[in-house]
């Protein structure tokens, strides 16, 4: 397992979906760290210094679209990855969320084969 792949931050409010995200990154070769809310992940954000984030969208506190927000808006994390995950499929959500530069849409419920591409093409980019 000598391949670094890079490190994912996952944030989800659901305990169990970010245990699974976390467990199926961590299998596929890349450091995990996790976050419970979009609050959580601005705290911890700096000492990870992730590659790519998978963020959830509907969470307390901070949602996902404020968080990948202010994500962006900060010089210090303006370049990571940012993987927006949600129930919420409309385009109009798609829209908003490459209006504010998310780099990636998976719609819940996701395929794991499916977020492990995505978040493998991110790092790859991310490194690049």
């Amino acid at each position: 397992m000598g391949e670094d792949l890079g490190r994912v931050l996952v944030v989800d409010d659901d305990e169990v979906i970010r245990q699974l995200i976390a467990v199926n990154l961590t299998l596929e070769g890349f450091e995990v760290a996790t976050a419970s809310d979009g609050q959580d992940c601005l705290d911890r954000v700096m000492d990870v210094m992730p590659d790519v984030i998978t963020l959830d969208v509907m969470m307390p506190r901070l949602d996902g679209w404020e968080t990948a927000s202010r994500l962006r808006a900060e010089e210090g994390t303006a370049h990571i990855k940012v993987a927006l995950i949600t129930a919420r499929a409309q385009e109009s959500d798609r829209r908003r969320g490459l209006g504010i530069g998310v780099d990636a849409y998976l719609t819940k419920p996701f395929d794991p084969a499916e977020l492990i591409q995505v978040v493998r093409e991110l790092a790859v980019r991310a490194r690049a």
